[in-house]
């Protein structure tokens, strides 16, 4: 069987935003990464590394004086080469669906949940009918873990927990070729986490309807037991660059990450050794020429001085083992 096309396809994403007095701020620099169809694809790294400029980058809400180099193809599509009438009328909730990481802000303040539920059903879907739209705005409540007793509340009402729950909803509604949960987990407790990390995961594999439609997720986190729980494989941004790619299952089992900023994340879990990795991410405006983790890095040397490149799996002079390296020294 041929392999089916990615449903995203990203190269040499750069983002770079002008500033006053001509300085520039690399947020996002040359990343490469594919999501297949049927595969969730995490993104994690500290705040401010550039994933969430990333996932702007695709939906086309970068600011004015944002400037994007390189190509993401979703579909035919290119998306950094859309105009905003393509992304407003095609892809916003058609081709790509959008769980934000502040729901407020994509709420409508002065209209109940209900209304913008069944406003967005009729938009992306075929249902008609005053009755048929309540029915399909509760089951998209549902589907979400939103309560339908709270359905007639307006956004204000709402705790920051319901409120995502609210925006996972609206972004599931037109079963979207992609999926776009920019810290899905935000204000939930980890039953609804769990909950809602799973039906972002049956959206993936069977859609709405058990379609089987060509459908792909890619979540922005820092939720790291979320991404162990659904994801395929896990893609580690550091300082607007991607630093590893690895499988899921080699990446939180044995032997682990390759990059030693992606072990420092793993560590840093209570549930691991529970030691952060010292020192502070580098300014975005005043990156270093070579390695930007080396200052926090114990596996640092002179090689370092110079850039990585993302080499297969990892961006790193000096990775730890991979997983047929470490089978053959056993």
């Amino acid at each position: 069987m041929t392999e089916r096309a990615p449903v995203l396809s990203v190269r040499g994403l750069s983002v770079r935003f002008l500033m006053p007095g001509g300085r520039r701020i690399a947020a996002v620099t040359d990343a490469h990464f594919d999501v297949a169809a049927g595969e969730c694809l995490a993104l994690i790294g500290e705040s401010g590394c550039g994933k969430s400029v990333l996932a702007s980058a695709l939906l086309g809400l970068l600011p004015g004086n944002a400037q994007t180099t390189g190509g993401a193809l979703l579909g035919d599509l290119d998306l950094l080469a859309a105009d905003e009438r393509t992304f407003a009328r095609t892809v916003r909730g058609r081709m790509i669906g959008l769980v934000p990481q502040s729901p407020a802000a994509h709420l409508t303040p002065v209209r109940t949940i209900r209304s913008q539920l069944e406003e967005t059903v009729a938009e992306l879907t075929a249902v008609r009918g005053r009755a048929a739209l309540r029915t399909a705005a509760e089951a998209a409540a549902e589907r979400a873990a939103f309560p339908v007793d709270h359905l007639d509340h307006h956004p204000h009402e709402l705790s920051g927990g319901l409120a995502q729950r609210a925006a996972t909803a609206l972004a599931l509604v037109g079963d979207a070729p992609l999926l776009l949960a920019d810290e899905p987990t935000t204000g939930l407790d980890r039953d609804l986490v769990d909950r809602t990390v799973d039906e972002l995961r049956r959206h993936v594999d069977n859609g709405a309807d058990g379609d089987g439609a060509d459908r792909a997720l890619l979540m922005i986190t820092h939720d790291l037991a979320a991404a162990e729980r659904i994801a395929d494989r896990i893609a580690v941004m550091y300082a607007g660059r991607i630093v590893e790619l690895a499988d899921a299952r080699d990446f939180f089992g044995t032997p682990g990450p390759r990059h030693p900023y992606s072990r420092g994340l793993l560590d840093a879990l209570p549930d691991r050794a529970f030691a952060p990795i010292p020192g502070l991410p580098p300014e975005l405006g005043a990156l270093p020429e070579g390695c930007a983790f080396a200052a926090r890095c114990d596996r640092a040397t002179d090689d370092c001085a110079a850039l990585p490149p993302l080499t297969a799996t990892v961006a790193c002079h000096h990775p730890h083992a991979a997983l047929t390296e470490a089978a053959d020294r056993a």
